[in-house]
C-alpha cells in the first residue's frame, strides 16, 4: 500500500485541530480500538524509559478506553486538574514517513503546544513517533509514542498538552 504524504499530514493536523476545538468525539475517532498511547519519562537527561509495563511513564494507555476515559472525566468535569479547561494551539512540523507495511505506515513529526490557563501559558514540545493503520478510507492512530523533551514542568500532564 502506497501512503500519500499530504494524507499523513492532514491526519496529524486533524487531531491537532480536534484538541484545540475541544472536539473531543472526534479526536477519539482518530485512534483505533487497540491503540498504545505512551509517554515514556526520562530515566536520566538522555534516556527515555523503554517498557511501560516496568519503568515509569508520564502518561500511558494499553488501549483506547484509557482515552475514553480521560475524554469523559473532562467532559464531565470531573478532571480538576482540567478545570478549567485549557486553551492550546498543537503545531505540527517536521513530518516524516519511517516505514510502510501492507496496511501501516510509521511516522515521526515533532510538535510544540502552547497551553493558556490562570493567566500563564505553558509550553510543551517534543517528538512524537505514530503508527498509522488504514481503516476503510481514513488513516487511525494505532500507536502513539511521545518523547517529550521539557518534561520538568509545574502542572499535571494530559492529553491536550501533546
Amino acid at each position: 500500500m502506497s501512503i500519500d504524504y499530504q494524507k499523513v499530514c492532514a491526519a496529524l493536523y486533524q487531531e491537532a485541530r480536534f484538541l484545540d476545538d475541544r472536539q473531543w468525539d472526534e479526536w477519539l475517532a482518530c485512534y483505533t480500538e487497540d491503540v498504545e498511547y505512551w509517554m515514556p519519562a526520562w530515566n536520566d537527561d538522555d534516556k527515555l524509559t523503554d517498557d511501560p509495563h516496568s519503568q515509569i511513564s508520564l502518561m500511558y494507555y494499553a488501549d483506547r478506553s484509557g482515552l475514553e476515559d480521560r475524554v469523559f472525566r473532562i467532559k464531565t468535569e470531573r478532571s480538576g486538574a482540567s478545570m478549567p479547561e485549557p486553551r492550546t494551539s498543537h503545531n505540527v512540523t517536521n513530518v516524516e514517513l519511517l516505514a510502510e507495511r501492507a496496511n501501516e505506515v510509521d511516522v515521526r513529526y515533532n510538535f510544540t503546544t502552547q497551553s493558556h490557563r490562570y493567566k500563564m501559558t505553558d509550553y510543551f514540545f517534543g517528538t512524537i513517533f505514530v503508527t498509522f493503520r488504514k481503516v476503510d478510507d481514513r488513516l487511525l492512530i494505532a500507536s502513539k509514542k511521545i518523547a517529550l523533551k521539557n518534561d520538568y514542568i509545574r502542572q499535571v500532564l494530559d492529553v491536550y498538552h501533546v
